[in-house]
């Protein structure tokens, strides 16, 4: 039987309209994981590890409520609050997995699908280095093959370059030969910033995850290097400084229903 569970090879970007230009780009990697293949993934790789030690892992506690072995419930949980029956969908999350033990995920999307693999919603799950978590659960509407776009306010400070009064706008080509992340932040003033992943599918395997920890070094240090240098470069450049301003619970979700492209509607934040 194939493996649902995949790699993305490819480069995150950043791109800064106002009030300073400001571009990066790094060399990157994802793995996706079906949530239902993790327990076989786990004892059949040398690799990998599922909630446990291992040079690549994946752990439930960084996602989610972080509950262990509970991660699949949290899922359809979100799903019924958004009305939607998650009894019989699969779910893949895209991620960076944990390298030595260490990982900060940005940004983890969960693609859930029905059983005739048509996307039925997406789950954007963003992290903040005040070990504080929020996911935006939204559901798509009619079925389609080509790339989703969708929107909600922010709710949660990621950054301090950038304000809490803003919205993200998704668009994203769902995972095949390739996968596409585009999320462009905006506020009443217009275009804020300009976030992506682009990557091409690799085949999960133990060679691949070699390549993998050769090619890219720890990684996951490199993610979180890569913020603290990219602040400091934004710093001098004048970019203002936002406060930070704590989250009223350090995991929560929203559900969003979305009435048009340029008026959301969400529920109220709550804990997961």
């Amino acid at each position: 039987m194939s493996l649902k569970s995949s790699i993305y090879t490819g480069h995150v970007a950043h791109a800064r309209h106002r009030p300073r230009s400001h571009r990066l780009r790094y060399r990157v990697f994802s793995l996706l994981l079906d949530l239902d293949e993790l327990p076989s993934l786990d004892a059949d790789s040398r690799l990998f590890g599922y909630n446990r030690a291992a040079i690549f892992s994946f752990r439930d506690e960084d996602h989610g409520d972080g509950s262990r072995g509970g991660l699949r419930d949290w899922v359809g949980r979100q799903l019924e609050e958004a009305g939607l029956a998650a009894g019989d969908l699969r779910v893949r999350v895209l991620c960076y997995p944990r390298i030595f033990g260490y990982v900060f995920n940005p940004l983890t999307v969960y693609f859930c699908y029905r059983p005739d693999d048509s996307l039925c919603a997406a789950l954007y799950e963003v992290c903040n280095t005040f070990h504080e978590r929020h996911t935006y659960v939204i559901p798509v509407g009619e079925p389609s093959g080509g790339a989703i776009r969708q929107c909600c306010d922010k709710a949660l400070y990621v950054s301090p370059f950038t304000p809490m009064a803003s919205r993200y706008d998704f668009r994203v080509e769902p995972p095949r030969e390739r996968v596409f992340v585009g999320i462009n932040q905006s506020d009443n003033d217009g275009p804020l910033l300009a976030a992506s992943f682009a990557g091409k599918y690799l085949a999960f395997s133990d060679r691949a995850l070699l390549k993998l920890l050769l090619a890219y070094p720890l990684m996951t240090l490199k993610v979180m290097g890569a913020i603290h240098v990219e602040a400091l470069r934004l710093w001098l450049k004048g970019v203002p400084v936002h406060p930070h301003s704590a989250a009223n619970m350090p995991r929560a979700t929203t559900i969003v229903i979305e009435q048009n492209a340029s008026q959301p509607s969400h529920a109220k934040a709550r804990a997961s």
